[in-house]
C-alpha cells in the first residue's frame, strides 16, 4: 500500500536534519538523518556559509532517508523547510550566490548600522523618525547590528562589484525553495524579518516608504507567500539531484522561529514555548502587535495568518554547552577519557557525550557554590543589544571545580531565559505551563533545572529536537488539505514528559539570578574596552 509522506528540511546553523514524516492520519517520524556543514567566522564579526553546502547536505540526507525507510519518491506528497533566519543570500538572475551567504550571526556591519540608524535625535539610542516610523508600519525595528538589513547595506558599501550583480535578496530557505523550482519568494514570517514588511495590513507586502528611508531596492525583494502555500513543483534538475519525483509540490514553510513554535504545538493565543538549540528564545502566541524597545523584544510575524509570537532571542543557547565540552571537558579533566567506550561500544549506557557530561554533575549542588556564568559567547540581543558582550565566570573560589564550573553555565543559560521570560510577561502574559524544546530539552536534568529556576511547569513533547521540521512537515499537511487547521497541529503532538519547580530551591536561584541581572551593566565599559 502507498504511504502519503513528506519530507521537511531543518536548515540549521551547524548542519541539515531531514525527517522524513507518515501521514497517517498524524504526523509520524519514520526516518532522519543529518549532514553537518562549517560555518566561517571572520576576524572582523563576519559569520559566512557557503549555499551550496546547504543544498548539497539536503541530497545526501534525502538519500539516506529514502534509502533506510524503504519509502518511494512517489510517495513523498510534499516538502517544505524550517530554517535559520536573518541570513543575508544575495543573487543574481540565475539565482546564483554572489558571495557566501551571510549568517544571522554575523556582526561586521556596525558602521552601516551607525550611519543608517544610530544618527540625529534618538530615543532609546535610535534615531526617533526611523524609529517611529519602523514601529508603525512593520511593528518593529532594525535595532541589532546582526540585522539583515545591516548586512545587505555592508555588501553594498563594501563589496561595489558583487553588489551590482544582485538580482534577489533571499533568506536561507528561500534560497533553496528557488534552487528547488526557480522561482523567487519569500514567506511573510521570512519577509517581516527584513524589517522592510508593512504588517499593519491583515497580509502585508514591502513598504516602498521604508525601502527609501533605508535606501533598500524594493526590486531586490521577491514575491510574498504565505508558509503554506505551494511554490510550485520540483524542476527535473532539482528532482535529479534529490533523487525526488519531478513535480513533487514543494511549500513555503517557515522559519525556526515561527516552525519551533508550531512544532512544539503551540500554536494558540497565549501559548509560551522555549527553544534551546545553538540559539535559544521565548516565545509567546499573540494577537497584537506589542514590541518593548528597552528589553528588545517584539511581536513577530510567525507562520499563521493574523497572529504573531512574541519573541526574545537568546543568541547562544545550546553553543555555550557546545564550548562546555570542547573546551572544558573534553579530556582535560578526564571526563572524556574513555569516550569511546562511553558511546560507541554495544552495550553504551550514554547515547551522547552530552549525556554523560549532565550525569556527571547531578550531584553538584543547586547554585553551583555562587559562580555564575553570563551565556554571552558570541554578544547579546535580548534584553540587551551588545556584540561585544562575553562569557563571565563570576565568583569563583579556591573550592571551585570543573563540575560547579559546567553547572554553572546550565544556570547561566537558563537564569538568560528567565530574565526574557519575566519581561515578556510585563506586555503579553506567558502560559504556565510551557513546552520546552530543542536539543537541550532531551536533557530530564536540564528540564527540571529550568522548572526550578522559572518557576514554571515544563512540558516536553515527542522529539524534541525536531520540533522544527514536525512543524514545517505540518505547513505541508496543512497545504495538502490533511489538517484542517492550526488548532488541530496541538492535538497531534503529545506531551512526553512533565516537570513541576521544586520550592526548596527558589531561594538560591533567586539570590544568583538577581546577581546575574545586574553582571553585564557592571562590566558592559569592560566589554568595550576589550572587543574593541
Amino acid at each position: 500500500m502507498e504511504n502519503d509522506c513528506i519530507l521537511a528540511y531543518d536548515i540549521g546553523t551547524t548542519g541539515v536534519k531531514t525527517c522524513l514524516f507518515r501521514m497517517d492520519p498524524t504526523l509520524e517520524l519514520v526516518s532522519s538523518a543529518t549532514k553537518e556543514y562549517p560555518i566561517q567566522l571572520l576576524p572582523n564579526g563576519g559569520a559566512e556559509q557557503n549555499p551550496e553546502d546547504w543544498w548539497m547536505a539536503m541530497q545526501s540526507t534525502t538519500k539516506d532517508v529514502l534509502g533506510e525507510s524503504g519509502i518511494q519518491k512517489e510517495e513523498i506528497k510534499g516538502i517544505s523547510f524550517c530554517s535559520q533566519m536573518q541570513g543575508l543570500v544575495l543573487v543574481d538572475e540565475t539565482f546564483r550566490p554572489v558571495r557566501n551567504a551571510m549568517s544571522y550571526m554575523d556582526q561586521r556591519a556596525s558602521l552601516e548600522m551607525k550611519k543608517g540608524i544610530l544618527h540625529g535625535l534618538k530615543i532609546e539610542g535610535i534615531n526617533a523618525i526611523k524609529l517611529l516610523v519602523s514601529l508603525w508600519i512593520t511593528g518593529a525595528v532594525a535595532a541589532s547590528v546582526k540585522d539583515p538589513i545591516w548586512k545587505y547595506k555592508w555588501v553594498e558599501t563594501n563589496e561595489p562589484d558583487n553588489f551590482c550583480k544582485v538580482r534577489w535578496w533571499f533568506d536561507v530557505k528561500e534560497y533553496l525553495i528557488a534552487r528547488a523550482t526557480n522561482k523567487a519568494v519569500m514567506t511573510r514570517d521570512s519577509a517581516f524579518a527584513t524589517f522592510l514588511y508593512n504588517s499593519r495590513q491583515g497580509k502585508g507586502n514591502w513598504s516602498p516608504l521604508l525601502c527609501k528611508l533605508f535606501g533598500v531596492k524594493r526590486e531586490h525583494l521577491p514575491k510574498i507567500i504565505d508558509a503554506e502555500d505551494k511554490v510550485g513543483g520540483l524542476t527535473k534538475e532539482a528532482a535529479d539531484f534529490l533523487g525526488l519525483l519531478v513535480g513533487t509540490p514543494v511549500f513555503g514553510g517557515g522559519g525556526d522561529a515561527s516552525l519551533i513554535g508550531v512544532g512544539a504545538g503551540a500554536v494558540s493565543e497565549g501559548d509560551t514555548h522555549i527553544y534551546a538549540g545553538t540559539s535559544g528564545w521565548i516565545g509567546t502566541v499573540t494577537k497584537k502587535r506589542t514590541v518593548d524597545i528597552h528589553a528588545r523584544i517584539a511581536s513577530i510575524v510567525g507562520a499563521r495568518a493574523g497572529y504573531y509570537n512574541y519573541f526574545g532571542e537568546q543568541e547562544t543557547s545550546g553553543k555555550c554547552l557546545q564550548w562546555v565540552k570542547d573546551h572544558l571537558a573534553l579530556d582535560e579533566i578526564d571526563l572524556y577519557l574513555e569516550k569511546k567506550k562511553i558511546t560507541d561500544s554495544p552495550d553504551a549506557v550514554y547515547e551522547s557525550l552530552f549525556e554523560f557530561m549532565f550525569d556527571s554533575i547531578k550531584d553538584t549542588e543547586p547554585g553551583s557554590q555562587g559562580v555564575i556564568f553570563t551565556p554571552w559567547l558570541h554578544g547579546n540581543r535580548c534584553p540587551f543589544e551588545d556584540p561585544k558582550a562575553r562569557g563571565i565566570f563570576f565568583n569563583i573560589s579556591l573550592n571551585t571545580g570543573k563540575r560547579v564550573l559546567i553547572r554553572a553555565v546550565i544556570e547561566g543559560i537558563l537564569f538568560h531565559k528567565r530574565w526574557i521570560l519575566e519581561l515578556s510577561n510585563g506586555k503579553v502574559k506567558t502560559s504556565n505551563p510551557i513546552r520546552f524544546v530543542g536539543g537541550v530539552a532531551r536533557s530530564n536534568f536540564i528540564c527540571q533545572m529550568l522548572a526550578d529556576i522559572t518557576g514554571i511547569t515544563i512540558e516536553r513533547v515527542e522529539h524534541p529536537e525536531n520540533v522544527g521540521a514536525i512543524g514545517a512537515a505540518a505547513i505541508v499537511a496543512l497545504g495538502l488539505g490533511k489538517i484542517k487547521s492550526y488548532e488541530d497541529i496541538k492535538q497531534m503532538i503529545p506531551v512526553d514528559k512533565t516537570w513541576t519547580p521544586n520550592p526548596s530551591l527558589k531561594p538560591v536561584y533567586d539570590k544568583n539570578f538577581f546577581v546575574f541581572k545586574n553582571l553585564y551593566t557592571s562590566n558592559k565599559k569592560h566589554f568595550v574596552i576589550l572587543n574593541s
